[in-house]
């Protein structure tokens, strides 16, 4: 049986996540980069630009973390005011423009932006309603939300990993399951938490296989959970070791170690009002 998602409360956390989660870039490009090796190769920058076909006012990206969609959207759309917004100061530094704010008050007046964008992280939201309540009391009428989130099946082989990898370490069968970032949040959950707010709630799902032929891509994708270390009840550096080993084992029997993704966007519309 497939063990439930760990709800930790640290996984909201602010001070936690403004500095070891995410006060530099690296963990989350570490999870960013595991997906070059995922096929199909989804162009989720692309697909939202996409989206933003029919927005003619200010767009803000609201947790934009390192900035990969705002470059795009600004290469993409020249004529479009793109705003990148973090609670994270640390990962702002290199996102020009960039302001320090929080999705639950954001710092505008109603009915002001032509789209906005949250895209992997209301799940490191504590109240999302209130969030959600903010994404449609900033739109435009017609305006766009897009929010992006993983199935609560994603990447069960990682899960199933770090729990046999914690089970070595453990000297057991299984040791507990790691902090799960999106379990807060799935794909499955979040049409109901936006449909408080917004009338039309379309996804789209993004299925895809990582296939790796070396450990580390994965062995870094594993230790960029390291701000949750003293959450995860197994000693962290030992299990990310015991994994790599595990992988290594499975790339030299089996050719390979792959992951089944499936995360997804969900476009927004139609604000019903609060």
């Amino acid at each position: 049986m497939t063990p439930q998602p760990t709800h930790d409360p640290s996984v909201t956390d602010r001070t936690l996540l403004t500095g070891k989660a995410y006060g530099t870039t690296r963990h989350l490009a570490a999870r960013q980069s595991l997906y070059q090796w995922q096929t199909p190769r989804h162009d989720l920058p692309g697909l939202v630009v996409n989206e933003l076909a029919t927005a003619h006012h200010p767009v803000a990206d609201v947790g934009c973390g390192n900035g990969t969609f705002v470059a795009r959207i600004r290469a993409e759309r020249p004529d479009l005011t793109v705003i990148p917004m973090d609670i994270s100061p640390g990962m702002l530094a290199d996102v020009p423009g960039a302001v320090v704010a929080d999705i639950q008050r954001l710092p505008f007046a109603d009915g002001v932006l032509g789209a906005v964008l949250a895209l992997h992280m209301l799940y490191h939201v504590e109240d999302q309603d209130r969030a959600v309540r903010e994404l449609g009391r900033v739109l435009v009428p017609g305006g766009t939300a897009v929010v992006s989130t993983n199935s609560r099946t994603d990447k069960r082989e990682l899960e199933d990993l770090w729990r046999r990898a914690a089970g070595d370490v453990l000297g057991i069968a299984q040791g507990p399951a790691r902090v799960q970032l999106s379990a807060r949040f799935t794909l499955e959950d979040a049409p109901t938490v936006l449909g408080k707010v917004f009338t039309d709630v379309r996804s789209i799902p993004l299925p895809g296989v990582i296939t790796v032929t070396d450990a580390q891509p994965v062995v870094d994708h594993l230790g960029s959970y390291e701000a949750w270390a003293d959450q995860m009840g197994v000693p962290f550096q030992a299990t990310v070791e015991r994994a790599r080993q595990r992988v290594e084992r499975t790339i030299h029997e089996d050719g390979a170690f792959r992951i089944t993704c499936l995360g997804g966007l969900l476009i927004c519309t139609g604000p019903s009002g609060q």
